[in-house]
C-alpha cells in the first residue's frame, strides 16, 4: 500500500563521473601507468606515478531517458473489477488511468535532478543533459621523495531524476535521488621500490537520499471497497459532503471515492547524514616497461540517514475515511482495528539504517604493442547488504496501521522494504592507441551485472547494462594535457505480470511495495555523458 522506491540509481551511477579518463576506458584504470589525481578512488597506490605538482579541473554533463511500458492482459482484474473496464459514475473516467481503456500506458523522463545539502532535491530547469558541479583536484610529489600527496573532490552516484505530475510512472517515484557527493579526499602513494608501490585515503562525502512519489493500493481490500460502492450507487459526479450514502448513520462507503487504483496520496521524504568517511588502500606492482598490475579495495560506510517526511493524503481518500469514522459500525470497526481516521496530511522526522557497499578492484595494463595498451578490470561490491531498507517515523501514520493488518514487514510507525540485492563482480576492458607523442585515443567497455533479482526487479528500472565509452588525451605543451570523453549505457527488461513482489504481484498480502499489480512491464533506461579534463604541471 505504501511506497518507496529504493533508487537503484545509486547502482546505476556508482563512479561513473569520477575520471574523464576512467569514463571512456570502461572504468578499467586500477593499474594505469599514466593515471590522472582520480587515483585517489581507482587506486591511490597509482598516485606515484604522477611526478611533481599537478593540477586537474573536470567537468561533466550527464543525460538520462528512462521510459517503461505498462501493458494491461486479457485477465487484468483484481477482485472481479476490470483494470481496463470504466467507472460506473463515469463511463468516461478508466478505472485504472495508467493503463486506460486501451490496456496501454508509457512513462517518460529526460529530466536530471541533483540533491543540494541545505536544499534539497532540485530539479533542472530545462530537460535534457544537466551539467554537474566542477570537480577540482591536485597531487604533490617533491623531487626525489618517495611519497606523493593528493586531493580531489567528485560525485560518487550523482543521478536523480524528475517525472511529470500525470506521467503513469510517478508511482515508481515523481522525484528521486540518492546522491553521494565526495567532498575531500586526501590520499598518500608511497613507492617502496621501483617495482612496488602501495597507497591509502580517505573520503569524506555527504550522503543524499530524497524520494517524492505518489502511492496508490491495487490490493484485494481496496477493490472490495470499490465493490460495495458500486453497489450503492456512490455519487462520485457529486463535490465532497454532497454525496448521498444510503446506509447512514450505520455505515458510510460514499463520502469519498477510493478504488484500487485510485492514488492514495503522495509521500515526500528528505533524509541526510552530513559527513560520511570511508577509506581505500590499494597496491601497484610494474615488473617491466608494458606490464602492470593493481588491486584496491574501498571500504563501506554505515550511517543513520535523518530527516523530514510529508504525507498528503488525496481529498477522497480523507473524505471516505471521515465519513466511514462518522457512521456506528465504522466508528466501532476503526476503533478495533486502528483504522485511519481521515487527517489530511501526516508530517515529522524520520530515519533509517543506510549502509554504503565495500568493492575490491584488481586489473592489468599491458603495452601489447608501441601503440597500443590494453587494460583489463574485474570489480566485485558487496550489494547483499541492501537486503532489506526500514524507515522509522517519529509517529504512527494512518496509512502504516492499515497495511501492518496484512503484512508483517509494517508496523504502525515502521516500513521494511525488501530488497534482496546480491553482490555482483562487473568487468571493464579499456584500450589506448598512442597515435603519437601528443595523441591518445580511448576506447572503453563496462559489462555490469544487476544487482537485483527479477523476482524482486522493479523499484527502479535498471537491469544488467553496458557501459560504451570512447575519448581522447591531447599534450598541449610539456605542462599541459586536456581530454575529453563521451559515454552510453543501456539497459532493456521485461517483467511479465506476477514476477516481481516489488512491483506487479497480486498476492493478497503484498501490500508494501506493489503500485502495478497485475500488468506486464517493459523499461528501457538510457545514460549517457561527456567529461571534460584539464591537466597542468605547476
Amino acid at each position: 500500500m505504501l511506497v518507496f522506491p529504493p533508487q537503484l540509481l545509486a547502482q546505476v551511477g556508482n563512479g561513473i563521473t569520477i575520471d574523464s579518463r576512467a569514463m571512456s576506458l570502461g572504468n578499467a584504470v586500477v593499474a594505469d601507468r599514466d593515471p590522472s589525481i582520480a587515483a585517489v578512488y581507482h587506486n591511490p597506490a597509482g598516485l606515484t606515478n604522477l611526478k611533481d605538482r599537478q593540477f586537474e579541473v573536470d567537468q561533466y554533463i550527464i543525460g538520462l531517458d528512462l521510459d517503461a511500458a505498462y501493458i494491461a492482459g486479457d485477465d487484468y482484474e483484481i477482485f472481479g473489477l476490470e483494470g481496463t473496464g470504466l467507472n460506473t459514475y463515469d463511463p468516461s473516467v478508466p478505472r485504472d488511468p495508467v493503463v486506460g481503456p486501451d490496456g496501454y500506458g508509457e512513462s517518460h523522463t529526460s529530466k536530471p535532478a541533483i540533491y543540494i545539502p541545505g536544499f534539497g532535491l532540485q530539479q533542472w530547469v530545462w530537460s535534457g543533459p544537466a551539467p554537474l558541479p566542477f570537480q577540482f583536484g591536485f597531487s604533490v610529489n617533491e623531487p626525489g621523495s618517495k611519497f606523493t600527496f593528493a586531493a580531489k573532490n567528485y560525485m560518487h552516484s550523482p543521478l536523480g531524476l524528475f517525472k511529470d505530475a500525470e506521467d503513469p510512472g510517478t508511482f515508481l517515484g515523481k522525484e528521486a535521488a540518492i546522491q553521494r557527493y565526495t567532498f575531500f579526499s586526501p590520499a598518500v602513494g608511497y613507492e617502496i621500490s621501483d617495482e612496488w608501490s602501495v597507497g591509502a585515503g580517505i573520503q569524506l562525502s555527504h550522503q543524499g537520499f530524497a524520494i517524492a512519489q505518489n502511492n496508490r493500493a491495487p490490493n484485494f481490500l481496496i477493490a472490495v471497497t470499490e465493490i460495495l460502492q458500486d453497489a450503492f450507487a456512490c455519487e462520485f459526479d457529486k463535490p465532497i459532503g454532497k454525496r448521498r450514502d444510503p446506509l447512514q448513520p450505520f455505515l458510510s462507503l460514499c463520502q469519498g471515492n477510493i478504488g484500487p487504483w485510485d492514488s492514495v496520496g503522495r509521500i515526500d521524504i528528505d533524509m541526510q547524514q552530513s559527513l560520511s568517511p570511508t577509506y581505500n588502500l590499494g597496491v601497484l606492482w610494474e615488473p617491466t616497461d608494458w606490464f602492470s598490475w593493481g588491486a584496491s579495495y574501498m571500504t563501506g560506510a554505515e550511517m543513520e540517514l535523518r530527516g523530514t517526511f510529508l504525507m498528503d493524503y488525496t481529498d477522497e481518500w480523507t473524505a471516505f475515511w471521515q465519513g466511514f469514522n462518522g457512521s456506528i459500525i465504522g466508528a466501532i470497526t476503526a476503533a478495533i482495528l486502528g483504522l485511519p481516521r481521515g487527517v489530511p496530511f501526516e508530517a515529522g522526522n524520520i530515519y533509517m539504517d543506510y549502509e554504503i557497499p565495500q568493492t575490491f578492484k584488481s586489473g592489468i595494463s599491458m603495452r601489447v604493442h608501441p601503440e597500443w595498451t590494453v587494460n583489463l578490470d574485474a570489480t566485485w561490491t558487496d550489494w547483499s547488504v541492501w537486503d532489506e531498507w526500514t524507515f522509522h517515523f517519529d509517529r504512527p501514520l494512518e496509512l502504516l496501521t492499515t497495511a501492518r493488518l496484512l503484512s508483517g514487514l509494517v508496523t504502525e510507525d515502521s516500513l521494511t522494504l525488501p530488497l534482496g540485492l546480491e553482490d555482483t563482480w562487473h568487468y571493464g576492458i579499456g584500450i589506448t592507441q598512442h597515435v603519437n607523442s601528443r595523441l591518445d585515443i580511448r576506447y572503453g567497455l563496462e559489462l555490469r551485472d544487476s544487482p537485483v533479482g527479477k523476482d524482486v526487479f522493479g523499484p527502479v528500472p535498471v537491469g544488467d547494462m553496458k557501459h560504451w565509452g570512447i575519448g581522447f588525451g591531447y599534450k598541449w605543451d610539456k605542462q599541459t594535457k586536456v581530454g575529453a570523453s563521451m559515454f552510453y549505457m543501456q539497459s532493456v527488461d521485461y517483467i511479465p505480470n506476477n514476477t516481481s513482489c516489488n512491483l506487479n504481484c497480486t498476492n493478497f498480502t503484498n501490500v508494501v511495495y506493489n503500485p502495478y499489480a497485475g500488468l506486464d512491464v517493459k523499461f528501457s533506461s538510457r545514460i549517457y555523458g561527456i567529461g571534460l579534463q584539464f591537466k597542468r604541471q605547476f
